[in-house]
């Protein structure tokens, strides 16, 4: 199993209204995550506009190679782009995983 942890940056004047999707995600959109082997899958947000995202997966580039073959995810991405900073493309293109440096079990 692969733990991915992952930073990004929310416009800090979008940020209520990227919170307020994430209420709110598309039934299509958790189950082609799920399919595609995204678990224990969260985002948590700073005021400022940090954004920390974590999963668990067999395999982080299949996964994400899985995700990239579904039409809803590139809908989804196309309408989450315009609520980051610093973006040259779609956010899940943005998701650089962290390196691990502890992990308690």
């Amino acid at each position: 199993m692969q733990r991915v942890c992952f930073l990004l940056k929310v416009r800090q004047d979008r940020l209520e209204e990227y919170r307020e999707r994430h209420q709110a995600v598309w039934p299509e959109m958790l189950t082609a995550l799920r399919a595609a082997g995204w678990r224990n899958y969260s985002i948590f947000s700073r005021d400022d506009g940090l954004l920390v995202g974590y999963l668990e997966t067999d395999d982080f580039d299949a996964a994400r190679a899985a995700m990239e073959n579904t039409e809803v995810n590139a809908r989804w991405q196309a309408e989450m782009a315009p609520f980051f900073e610093g973006l040259d493309g779609r956010p899940d293109e943005g998701m650089v995983p962290l390196a691990e440096v502890f992990h308690l079990d």
